[in-house]
């Protein structure tokens, strides 16, 4: 995974003054971090961003005034590139279908270890997203139970190519782009073509929309 080249900022939304001191600790390690902003409550975030828009922020799902995907609605209705990672204690399957459909590009738990987080910032940073096996998992179930939770309407099954099918598969399995490009022996730049067109193809929002897309017309067992 290649680092970032151009000094990164970014924000912390979390209620818990301890838990922002012990991230701040660990991102200010990062090489390519310029800055941590941290903010306790939803206002004081926005008026940060209002000032410079930081290039990720890892928010918490619960709070004291806001819940994360109310948080990330508002957030996103301002400003559409922000780049959200969810960090909670939280891992059921609704909480994560929830603020991947909202438009965040990853979630972990808050026991997450330093490795995979700096992975995980560093995916997001350079590909848009980071898609674990976990949130697939959540998604596809959630098609699988939509009474529990419920999905977006999707178009109808349009033509993919045996590629765009197998790079949609391997997203499904929460693959990264660099997994991808090593898997299929091409380059992530090929991978991240394909993966645009498959946002275009199927309409989906994201890459959350594409699991659910594959998982509602049965492209995974195929």
């Amino acid at each position: 995974m290649p680092t970032p080249t151009s000094p990164v900022h970014i924000a912390l939304l979390d209620d818990h003054q301890l838990f922002r001191q012990g991230m701040r600790y660990i991102l200010q390690a990062l090489p390519y971090v310029a800055s941590v902003t941290e903010a306790s409550e939803l206002p004081e975030l926005l008026a940060t961003c209002r000032q410079r828009l930081p290039d990720v922020l890892l928010l918490d799902l619960q709070m004291p005034n806001i819940d994360g995907p109310e948080a990330a609605r508002q957030l996103l209705q301002e400003f559409p590139d922000l780049r959200i990672i969810v960090l909670s204690m939280f891992s059921a399957d609704k909480y994560i279908t929830q603020m991947m459909k909202v438009g965040a590009r990853s979630y972990l738990p808050k026991d997450v270890d330093q490795e995979q987080l700096r992975l995980t910032i560093e995916e997001v940073l350079t590909t848009g997203f980071h898609f674990t096996p976990r949130i697939s998992r959540a998604l596809i179930r959630g098609v699988q139970h939509p009474e529990r939770t419920p999905t977006p309407r999707l178009p109808d099954l349009v033509q993919l190519t045996t590629r765009e099918h197998e790079v949609l598969r391997l997203i499904c399995q929460g693959c990264t782009a660099a997994d991808i490009a090593e898997q299929l022996f091409i380059s992530r730049r090929t991978v991240e073509g394909h993966r645009q067109k498959l946002l275009e193809k199927t309409s989906a929002p994201n890459s959350a929309g594409l699991v659910v897309y594959a998982a509602r017309h049965g492209l995974l067992d195929s």
